[in-house]
């Protein structure tokens, strides 16, 4: 049993499904989360964690179903989109200020060490900053009450390669903490470098959920790369 699992979820708009996702996250480990626009990553990312309903499933965290265990597990996780959207023109001293006091677990001085690390100013607000500085100011949020699982949707999004390369950096050494990422992207290279496992949907249906290694011997060609496989597959689903 992983530390996340997700079964048989569903989730009908009148113009996209989300079919039966099921996988599982192993702990310790990074998942990249793979697939075109619109076929159903941040859905699934959004099912999976109640902030849209399902209309079936089971998704359970820690051996502990979500429904019913919901506040509990959310202290434990971490969840970060490519934006923040919320308390524009509060500082991010103010939020910061809110936020801890939803947290046992908050740690300060992990708090401290990720806002000097991402260059972040506690006297700007959310509406002041770049894109990619609010995807640094959310992951902030999400890593200062020391998450066990980290669910991202595009946490790379709008980051400038050096910024990238510092972020991957920290994703090994929150795995090395035994930390369990799951982050969806665009940015295959990023999934090259760190990436354990691959989680690929089409359509609303999950069409590989396995280590990387193995999603390369099975759906790739000789020398390709996880991009070129990607974009191959796509090409193939469309004929």
């Amino acid at each position: 049993m992983g530390i996340v699992e997700v079964s048989g979820l569903c989730k009908a708009y009148p113009a996209f499904r989300l079919k039966e996702v099921s996988f599982s996250l192993e702990g310790g480990k990074i998942t990249g989360f793979i697939g075109r626009n619109g076929a159903g990553k941040s859905t699934t990312i959004k099912a999976m964690l109640n902030l849209i309903h399902a209309d079936s499933g089971n998704v359970s965290f820690f051996g502990m179903p979500l429904w019913g265990n919901e506040a509990a597990i959310k202290r434990r996780i971490g969840y970060s989109t490519g934006a923040v959207c919320w308390y524009p023109r509060k500082t991010i001293r103010e939020i910061l200020e809110v936020t801890r006091g939803f947290y046992q677990s908050w740690d300060e001085e992990a708090c401290r060490n990720y806002r000097t690390l991402f260059g972040l100013d506690e006297n700007k607000r959310p509406m002041d900053l770049s894109e990619g500085m609010k995807v640094k100011f959310n992951l902030l949020l999400a890593l200062s009450h020391r998450a066990e699982v980290l669910i991202l949707d595009e946490p790379t999004s709008g980051l400038d390669p050096f910024s990238r390369d510092e972020l991957l950096e920290l994703f090994g050494t929150l795995k090395e903490r035994g930390v369990t990422i799951l982050f969806s992207t665009h940015i295959t290279s990023d999934l090259e470098r760190c990436a354990d496992s691959i989680l690929y949907i089409r359509k609303g249906e999950i069409r590989a959920a396995c280590p990387k290694t193995a999603f390369l011997r099975i759906h790739g060609q000789t020398e390709e790369t996880l991009e070129e496989v990607f974009l191959r597959l796509e090409r193939e689903a469309r004929e």
